[in-house]
């Protein structure tokens, strides 16, 4: 069997040995419950010696006994507390073997180069209640849990505790029945958990990784380290979505290296820039391996939307959509190979221990709207000059064309600046990244227009495509002509803001 997912939504409670249950045919929604069945779960929990998994939520497991025997792995699901579970069962895994790679994959950024070891034993006798629902359809379960945990890491302990799980079952997204269930749980006895889950408590206390934050009066340094870490958490969110080609994965991962690089140049004075040049590089090699995979991305989009309700052949989708198909598969193989390199583990690991411990530059101390304001005056003169460098150049040349590509890009540059001060909640910020975002549009959407009218003009002159075909690329042509004239009228209006 394939590995299944689903969406676990739960609440977890302490209570006394045992200590009876409540009646949660009470509870709404709720027209029977089954009679308890009672099993018997032993698993295993893995992770790295420094804990990466649990540290960031993250469990995996070896599970004997009960319903669902397997491999499972548990991850965070969003701010709400839902976790996400991957199951795969032994029918398809090894019990004694390895980890199966489907679960080891969601995790690569996390785990890295280190190896996966026993961490932690726990056995469990669960007492079982299904919760029905109109039509007798399931809606939540009720396990009652005898644990008995051994902790295999150093020094570690034998404990043995008592707790109830109400987990929901189907509609994911039933806060009613949640709420009632959590009431009438805590008023027959439950208590507030001491843990998170089971291998938690087993361990002990984990380096948890915490959502960035600022304090009060940050320095430029505070603000720095603190997007860094935002878009690092970014950048490993969107890794294993990147690993299975999801959409729009390696687009938001490119966005994350590029927001990270932005602020190592965006200010430069507020790190030593001799401790983060190797960094920054190798950001810029990343970001570029997964730009190839995303301009062919974005290309098989263009050209589905160019072909929309026209009567094009074979012929002409071919040559507009296959090939950027079979490029766009080899670029994201080439990613992909590129996220399993050590090189690409050793860049996390840099920037992690850059997050741990920043060496200050000479601006670190300074206030944090302060450097902000200054970064943006920055882009603002270049910005300027450039505009005043096009105004030079005749309209519609060459020339002209790639300054406006220039201008795009430190657009793109004063927005990540401005975005780089979302921490610091100030509108005058937020104002400055909008204008630069619809100014970075605009002419995003104008080279776009260049570059089909270049790519159909290719198709044109090969001279492979009969006379209907002909006829549909010149009025695509007529269309992506109009379409530029439009972005550089928004682009004009947009620059004035700025």
């Amino acid at each position: 069997m394939p590995a299944s997912e689903q969406l676990e939504v739960e609440l977890k409670f302490d209570v006394d040995a045992g200590h009876p249950a409540p009646d949660l045919r009470v509870l709404p929604g709720v027209v029977a419950t089954s009679e308890p069945e009672t099993f018997a779960l032993d698993a295993t929990y893995f992770d790295t010696e420094n804990l990466d998994l649990a540290s960031n939520r993250v469990t995996l497991r070896r599970r004997t006994g009960g319903t669902d025997e397997g491999w499972h792995l548990k991850r965070p699901a969003g701010p709400s507390g839902a976790r996400r579970e991957t199951q795969i069962g032994f029918d398809t895994a090894s019990a004694d073997g390895d980890v199966p790679d489907e679960l080891t994959l969601p995790v690569r950024a996390l785990i890295r180069t280190r190896h996966l070891i026993p961490v932690a034993a726990i056995s469990t006798s669960r007492t079982v209640t299904t919760l029905f629902g109109a039509g007798q359809h399931p809606i939540a379960v009720l396990c009652e849990d005898l644990v008995t945990a051994r902790s295999l890491l150093p020094n570690g302990r034998h404990q043995e505790w008592s707790e109830w799980e109400f987990e929901l079952v189907g509609d994911t997204d039933n806060t009613k029945l949640l709420k009632a269930a959590g009431r009438a749980l805590q008023k027959a006895g439950a208590r507030e958990a001491s843990s998170a889950s089971k291998l938690a408590r087993a361990i002990g206390t984990t380096p948890d990784v915490v959502a960035p934050h600022l304090g009060k009066r940050p320095t430029a340094l505070d603000l720095v380290i603190t997007d860094i870490a935002i878009h690092r958490n970014s950048l490993i969110a969107y890794d294993p979505l990147v690993r299975i080609d999801a959409p729009d994965a390696v687009h938001q991962m490119r966005v994350a290296t590029r927001r990270l690089r932005s602020i190592l140049t965006g200010y430069p004075g507020v790190l030593d820039t001799e401790h983060t040049a190797h960094i920054n590089d190798e950001l810029k090699l990343l970001a570029r391996i997964l730009g190839d995979a995303r301009d062919s991305e974005v290309q098989i989009e263009i050209g589905a939307k160019l072909l929309r309700d026209e009567p094009a052949s074979p012929d002409l989708h071919a040559a507009l959509i296959d090939a950027e198909e079979s490029a766009h598969a080899r670029a994201i193989r080439a990613a992909q190979a590129a996220m399993e390199s050590t090189r690409y583990f050793a860049l996390l690991d840099a920037i992690d221990e850059l997050i741990a411990d920043p060496l200050p530059g000479p601006e670190a101390e300074v206030a944090a709207s302060e450097a902000v304001d200054k970064a943006i005056a920055k882009s603002r003169k270049k910005i300027a000059q450039d505009r005043a460098d096009l105004s030079r150049l005749r309209e519609g040349s060459a020339e002209w064309e790639e300054h406006l590509h220039t201008i795009r890009k430190r657009a793109k540059q004063m927005r990540y600046r401005a975005d780089a001060a979302d921490p610091l909640d100030k509108k005058k910020y937020r104002t400055v990244a909008k204008a630069a975002k619809e100014v970075q549009s605009a002419l995003g959407d104008f080279n776009d227009s260049r570059i089909n009218r270049a790519r159909l003009a290719e198709i044109a002159a090969t001279g492979s495509l009969g006379p209907q075909d002909m006829f549909v690329l010149g009025r695509i042509d007529a269309r992506q002509e109009f379409d530029g004239e439009r972005a550089i009228s928004a682009y004009r209006s947009a620059a004035r803001r700025l």
